[in-house]
């Protein structure tokens, strides 16, 4: 790939000068960033990356059990002798100590015992481990209950809404949902308000599995016995159940931390779990109810879906899960920098795995120890980081976004005052096809840097491959529960951020600007057989991936730390502000007409101004070689994103305090752009919308202010520098 980029204009900016190839740097800083950039690629190891991979996933390694401290002392270990300072930070978590006792059985007509475990493959050495845990969904409620069945579909709120409107109470029966359409844990919880005794969720056919091409271990779908495990956490926070807004700080230590009793926590009573789909297949084939299922509802089971297994099919769901304080670890190494050691570039992916974890999470894992190698490399050879770059590695992330929650929660006023940038990286070598998605601030810093590395095996830019692959099909199917991205004319098309992983904290609750990406494919999600044996067959047999996308976590990170000016895209933020007012517009007119969005678009027209003009700045400031004010500036940059964070919080839960970004409150996983609004139109409500609209106009003020502020630092006469070094 190329080194040197395309001069790029500034989106939405007419009549300026031409920006610096690299957003936010000086033509003198340029060059020296883009030696050191070269040096940095030359470090890369298919073999290194491997050798991390093998030696974190090598056994399975839940978080709470010895197995993960000894993959948390490797990452310590491999993080030390890089040159990095490396800290420990425990926290004394509410935790499942494992699946339990579960058992699924069919009753009557006849009693029938169903699988809970994956099959043993002798090509997939992995799958025999004895360590390896059945399925299981942590959070469940304990119980053994024997009743009727009823198919929910997706366990959707909608869908039990349709299962009342045909008439089919679910009240004192097993509901069977099939994975897909939203978080496991609101399909308990749906179910659990209707009534319902308990829930089996399977993974089906007709979303993954023989439907979609071949199967495990001849192909990468889900076969017959592949179980999706999962957390069920579902309280209207993020992390340690117990302690919410406060860091789970270990028990025995000096700092006491006032704990929720689990009574008054509002966790699942009803028992759930997992099975695979030939199990859902034994209790499907057996339903006799009266009704097929309405239009949408059908899997890929071979024969017709009914909504009602009948009175004469009982099914037995047990489990029994223990939850106790357990003890988490976060792993954070920090490499200190020169000039700015108190502005934080973070990087960061979860280690904790349901099982060995090859693609999810520890590809990224594997990839971010091969960075933090390199950068150290740099650094004893006397290239470091003008600002502070830490490298995080959270545990308990599958059972709740936990441990960079508590982290979060922790530091919230050192990262409020300090963090620059975070970047997640779950999962981010688990295939051959890029992708990411971002905050608007960062949007930029992840095509910049795309086009300066190579693809391998190829003669395109990681770029070049990302245009190629277009645009996807389909789409979110979930209505108004999921945000489309916010697109531009000529780019690729870059996510929102949702739920699901370690942006959380920092993003939706801090107000740290966050990005996530890397590449994707083939996944045998939450399953046993995410191994080794998986990965190499599947994923990328040459270990390639992981050096590509380390090179171009490697070339955001050093591009944040060494910038003059902060690289973030001060113009996106109107045009993705416009696209989502817009849609939340659309949402609220569809039960209330004459409603507009007006006077909060009025007040992008002025931000939209005040982004061009600190952009026509910035680019003035930084073609003149100017040094002055740079502290200055890069503090008020700093506290851009933070004009979201609003005190109050949401109203389906005040933790999530972004005005701008949240993860979706009924199915979890999906992207809510501008939250408080589109909970107001989840409810159908106008009540509300006065006093959000007020919100969101003091929001957007602010951040125009602020932004006002840089063009009038940066169009003042010159001067000696703010603090740190020029």
């Amino acid at each position: 790939m190329k080194n040197l980029l395309l001069p790029l204009l500034a989106f939405g900016v007419t009549g300026l000068v031409q920006a610096q190839t690299l957003t936010g740097f000086t033509p003198a800083r340029e060059a020296t960033e883009l030696k050191m950039e070269a040096e940095f690629k030359k470090l890369q190891s298919s073999a290194a990356y491997r050798k991390h991979l093998e030696m974190l996933t090598s056994t399975p390694h839940v978080a709470g059990t010895p197995e993960n401290e000894k993959v948390r002392d490797y990452i310590a270990e491999t993080m030390r002798k890089a040159g990095w300072q490396v800290d420990i930070y425990p926290h004394d978590i509410y935790l499942p100590k494992g699946p339990g006792d579960v058992a699924v059985e069919v009753v009557t007509p006849i009693r029938q015992p169903l699988n809970i475990r994956e099959y043993l493959f002798p090509e997939d050495k992995y799958a025999a481990d004895p360590r390896l845990m059945p399925g299981w969904n942590a959070y469940s409620g304990s119980g053994d209950v024997t009743a009727e069945v009823v198919y929910a579909n997706y366990g959707r709120k909608e869908d039990f809404e349709k299962l009342k409107d045909l008439g089919i109470s679910v009240k004192g029966k097993i509901v069977l949902a099939r994975y897909g359409g939203n978080f496991r844990g609101y399909k308990a919880q749906f179910a659990q308000l209707h009534g319902a005794a308990g829930v089996i969720i399977y993974t089906d056919p007709a979303d993954n599995g023989y439907m979609k091409g071949l199967t495990f271990p001849e192909g990468p779908q889900p076969s017959e016995s592949v179980i999706q495990r999962g957390s069920l956490l579902t309280v209207n926070y993020t992390g340690d159940p117990l302690t919410p807004f406060e860091p789970a700080l270990p028990i025995d230590g000096k700092v006491k931390v006032k704990r929720l009793d689990p009574k008054d926590v509002d966790l699942h009573k009803i028992p759930v779990t997992p099975i695979p789909y030939a199990s859902a297949l034994e209790i499907m084939k057996q339903m006799k109810g009266a009704k097929a299922v309405p239009g949408g509802w059908q899997g890929g089971l071979p024969f017709t879906y009914r909504l009602e297994g009948g009175a004469d099919l009982k099914v037995r769901l047990k489990v029994k899960q223990d939850i106790a304080i357990t003890r988490i670890y976060e792993v954070v190494g920090t490499l200190t920098g020169t000039d700015y050691p108190d502005e934080w570039i973070i990087a960061g992916c979860h280690y904790d795995a349901w099982a060995y974890g090859s693609t999810d999470p520890n590809s990224g894992t594997a990839m971010l120890l091969g960075l933090t190698e390199s950068l150290g490399k740099l650094a004893k050879n006397g290239q470091k980081p003008r600002r502070t770059i830490k490298v995080a590695h959270w545990d308990a992330e599958e059972f709740g976004v936990i441990g960079s929650a508590e982290w979060a929660e922790q530091f919230r006023d050192e990262l409020t005052q300090k963090a620059v940038a975070y970047m997640n990286f779950d999962a981010a070598v688990s295939g051959k096809v890029f992708g990411a998605s971002a905050s608007p601030s960062l949007k930029k810093l992840v095509i910049e840097a795309a086009k300066s590395v190579d693809y391998p095996d190829s003669n395109k830019t990681v770029y070049q491959h990302w245009m190629a692959q277009g645009t996807p099909k389909g789409g979110s199917t979930v209505g108004i529960a999921s945000s489309a991205p916010a697109l531009a004319a000529n780019e690729p098309i870059i996510g929102n951020l949702g739920g699901g992983s370690d942006h959380i904290g920092p993003y939706m609750h801090v107000g740290v600007p966050s990005l996530s990406a890397g590449v994707g494919g083939p996944t045998l999600y939450h399953s046993s057989y995410d191994d080794l044996f998986f990965y190499h067959k599947f994923v990328d047999s040459t270990y390639k991936m992981g050096p590509m996308v380390e090179q171009v976590v490697g070339t955001m990170a050093l591009r944040l730390a060494n910038s003059d000016v902060l690289p973030y895209d001060l113009v996106r933020y109107a045009s993705d502000l416009t696209t989502h007012l817009k849609a939340a517009e659309k949402a609220i007119k569809a039960y209330s007409p004459t409603y507009t969005i007006d006077p909060i678009l009025s007040a992008v027209t002025e931000l939209k101004k005040n982004a061009e003009a600190a952009e026509a700045a910035r680019q003035h400031y930084l073609a003149a070689g100017r040094k002055d004010k740079v502290a200055e500036l890069n503090k008020v940059m700093q506290q851009l994103e933070q004009s979201f964070i609003d005190k109050k919080g949401m109203a389906f839960g005040p933790w999530y305090r972004s005005l701008y970004a949240s993860s979706d409150p009924y199915s979890g996983y999906a992207s809510w752009m501008l939250p408080a609004l589109l909970y107001e139109a989840s409810l159908k409500s106008t009540a509300n919308l006065p006093e959000l609209e007020a919100r969101h106009i003091k929001a957007i003020q602010s951040l125009s202010t602020k932004l006002a502020t840089l063009t009038n630092t940066m169009e003042g006469t010159g001067g000696s520098s703010v603090g740190g070094k020029p």
